[in-house]
């Protein structure tokens, strides 16, 4: 896979510049504040990271594939329409992960600094936690167990979250027809959403159709407040990668005070912005 996607490469990162680039233009004539320099630094930075743990997990990643894939009875043909069939299929799978993401503790310690970013736009697309591929594969071992390739699996994978990278932007509006079956920009900002409304909504990766089937779909039609339920986090990646994991640790009735955090009117960026995130997870544990 690295060696078909590796002549590429540096066309596709000459291409993800250019639309940054661009979408920074837009943002400065429009005056629509998307970016923050500090912010896009500590974005970037992650960027790196996780392109570095890349390297480092793609040997576990295809050998627990393989491992899953070696137990099927069956193993589908490597063609268009296998790799089509696995496409759909791990866009299925990944909106459960996502999703679980949300609900679930352990998971959303990994999954939290994605949605740390106050600000919506291209550059907080690849603001993924640099230890998620020790679990996302896990979620893919049933597609394995179908025969699917296990190489399939993971470029598909790979595509959906490339495809990701052009949703997070506030640049594109609405784009018709295409929001009944496509996951857009508009569909993604409400996922990123704090809004009483958008909280736990609009799941999944390439297609919308998930949210639609399992009643997690919702339109964009307020504007759209981003960040964590606590507020501004930090500009170091160190810690944006780690909180969720030290979170997670964290006894129950420490826990309670931070999570639930009453909003803060300062809203410079440099103390507690107004975005705010707010999971199933840490609504059910306001109740309890």
């Amino acid at each position: 896979m690295k060696n078909s996607i590796g002549p590429y490469r540096i066309y596709i990162l000459l291409l993800v510049a250019g639309l940054i680039t661009a979408e920074i233009i837009w943002s400065w004539r429009k005056d629509k504040g998307a970016y923050h320099v500090k912010e896009t630094v500590s974005n970037l930075a992650i960027f790196a990271g996780f392109q570095f743990s890349k390297y480092l997990f793609a040997g576990y990643q295809l050998s627990l594939l393989g491992f899953f894939a070696g137990l099927s009875p069956f193993s589908l043909p490597r063609t268009g329409w296998a790799f089509l069939l696995t496409f759909i299929t791990a866009d299925f799978v990944y909106y459960w992960f996502h999703r679980i993401s949300h609900l679930w503790k352990p998971l959303w310690a990994f999954h939290m600094v994605h949605h740390s970013a106050m600000r919506m736009n291209l550059t907080a697309a690849y603001r993924l936690n640099w230890f998620s591929a020790l679990v996302s594969p896990l979620f893919f071992i049933p597609a394995a167990l179908l025969g699917m390739p296990p190489n399939f699996i993971v470029v598909s994978y790979a595509l959906n979250l490339a495809y990701q990278f052009l949703l997070h932007t506030e640049a594109v509006g609405g784009l018709g027809p295409l929001e009944k079956v496509m996951d857009t920009p508009s569909s993604h900002r409400v996922h990123h959403g704090s809004n009483p409304i958008y909280i736990d909504k609009n799941f999944g990766g390439v297609f919308i159709i998930w949210d639609r089937l399992f009643g997690t779909y919702e339109a964009e039609t307020e504007k759209v407040v981003y960040g964590l339920t606590t507020g501004f986090l930090s500009y170091n990646p160190f810690r944006l990668v780690s909180q969720g994991f030290i979170d997670w640790f964290k006894p129950a009735s420490s826990m309670g005070a931070e999570v639930g955090s009453p909003p803060v009117s300062d809203n410079s960026p440099e103390k507690c912005e107004p975005g705010r995130k707010r999971t199933s997870y840490q609504q059910n544990h306001l109740k309890n």
